[in-house]
């Protein structure tokens, strides 16, 4: 499992997960494309905007390695900001590519791009 260095942890000041220390031996957490209401929590919401700022510092618009980050945390964008990059995808490996769909980050997420997102 590749570790992300300069990753953030998790977002500051709070238990919001980003990465995992330590890989499953029976295999990564499937990603699923989780819902996301329009009641979520405010800190929910701002979990997950501080997640895709985290992968647009570190990744860009570049395929990136699933590695060590959150399958949780994941999940809220997979589907959406956050599309497989490899055909076929294998939902539940630590090698898998994945890639951030600018425009629709971008719509989701506009803080984020218009730097007035701040973790």
């Amino acid at each position: 499992m590749l570790k992300h260095k300069g990753f953030p942890g998790r977002l500051p000041g709070t238990d919001f997960q980003f990465t995992i220390r330590r890989g499953n031996k029976d295999g990564a957490t499937p990603l699923i494309a989780r819902e996301r209401f329009a009641d979520r929590r405010p800190a929910d919401r701002r979990a997950d905007a501080g997640f895709m700022q985290a992968l647009w510092e570190q990744f860009g618009d570049a395929p990136f390695e699933r590695g060590n980050l959150d399958a949780g945390r994941l999940s809220w964008l997979f589907g959406r900001e956050v599309v497989a990059a490899e055909d076929p995808f294998d939902p539940t490996s630590y090698e898998a590519l994945l890639q951030i769909d600018v425009a629709r980050a971008q719509a989701s997420f506009p803080e984020v791009f218009n730097g007035e997102f701040s973790a």
